[in-house]
């Protein structure tokens, strides 16, 4: 995440400086593995005793039978509204210039990238997950600890890893999502650049002018695409995506802004795009194309600074990476911004009317 205003200006460059290196973009550097992911692909034996809970099995994992369903924020979320058929934003032309008419870029997959698995990685968490504490370096925007991460919660870039290190951390008991900005071990806690707290069955968004783990001050988790959804053929979400630059300010359901530039050109964090009804998918293979029409129907949310057209994701040794690799085949001009305005009904909500 490109952080608060000029107080990250220093970490700004030397994420760029990965960038410029050919790496993963500043908002989504290559990444941990989902906990224990390849425990999705086949059912587990019957659970020995282990330090690591047999229920964080990564994100195929399944919940207790008794337990209520967790959703990724409720049906009626701005994340899973519908904006095939929104208006055209005026400024939508200058908007998607100055993001480039560079490739799509899945800034996800299986094996990994400069030693560490590729994407934003998800820690899933049992029930009764021992709460730790967690320090700040921006707590006047954060929430307050503790928060349920375990001591082998998986970071993005891998234990050694310089970029973002973002670490995400769902408790589908309480149906919470818990997410830290540069996330560090320290002491029997962590300590973080900025941490927040989702409540996963609530609109609720963040306080106007707060940051998160992500620089939008929105969820990371509700915007990655995620490999149990593709096998199941439909992702019923927007994606996250990171830009080069953002205009000052923010677009509902953002909450925060990382820029001070005043350009009308540029998209404000929490601008939603569109792949254009006219592009053609049906040549995509599958794993690229259920991205696709997610971008179409769904859009995608500009969520943080970094490459442009980078889409996040979580890694899984099943990913066909051939198959993400034909999102490239998609260029910037094949996007439109849409005009998301008339879904809101309240700007401290995510509900849509």
């Amino acid at each position: 995440m490109i952080g608060l205003s000029t107080r990250r200006t220093a970490a700004v460059a030397a994420v760029l400086a990965l960038s410029a290196a050919g790496c993963s973009g500043p908002g989504t550097p290559p990444a941990a593995p989902v906990a224990t992911a390849a425990a999705a692909a086949t059912p587990a034996p019957p659970a020995a005793p282990s330090p690591v809970p047999a229920a964080r099995a990564g994100l195929g994992g399944r919940p207790s039978p008794s337990a209520r369903p967790c959703t990724v924020f409720p049906a009626d979320n701005v994340w899973h509204a519908d904006v095939s058929r929104l208006p055209v934003h005026p400024r939508s032309a200058a908007m998607i210039g100055a993001i480039g008419g560079g490739a799509v870029h899945a800034d996800f997959g299986s094996g990994r990238w400069e030693g560490a698995p590729i994407g934003i990685p998800v820690t899933v968490v049992p029930a009764g997950q021992r709460r730790v504490p967690v320090t700040f370096g921006y707590a006047d925007e954060s929430d307050p600890g503790p928060y349920p991460i375990p001591p082998d919660a998986a970071v993005e870039g891998g234990p050694d890893g310089t970029g973002d290190r973002h670490v995400i951390v769902w408790d589908r008991a309480a149906c919470r999502a818990y997410e830290l900005f540069d996330a560090h071990r320290s002491g029997a806690g962590w300590r973080a650049g900025s941490g927040a707290v989702f409540d996963l069955r609530s609109n609720r968004l963040r306080r106007a002018g707060w940051t998160s783990a992500d620089a939008a001050g929105l969820s990371i988790l509700a915007g990655l695409v995620r490999y149990d959804e593709v096998a199941a053929g439909r992702i019923d979400h927007a994606i996250r995506v990171t830009v080069p630059r953002t205009r000052t300010g923010w677009t509902w359901p953002a909450t925060h802004s990382a820029s001070s530039a005043t350009d009308p050109a540029l998209p404000q964090l929490g601008q939603r795009l569109r792949l254009k009804r006219s592009v053609d998918l049906s040549r995509l293979p599958r794993q690229a194309r259920i991205v696709a029409e997610a971008m179409r129907r769904y859009g995608l949310v500009v969520a943080d600074h970094g490459s442009a057209w980078f889409l996040s994701g979580a890694p899984d040794p099943r990913w066909d990476n051939d198959d993400l690799h034909a999102l490239g085949g998609l260029r910037g001009s094949d996007f439109e911004v849409v005009d998301a305005a008339g879904l809101m009904v309240s700007a401290g909500s995510g509900a849509t009317g």
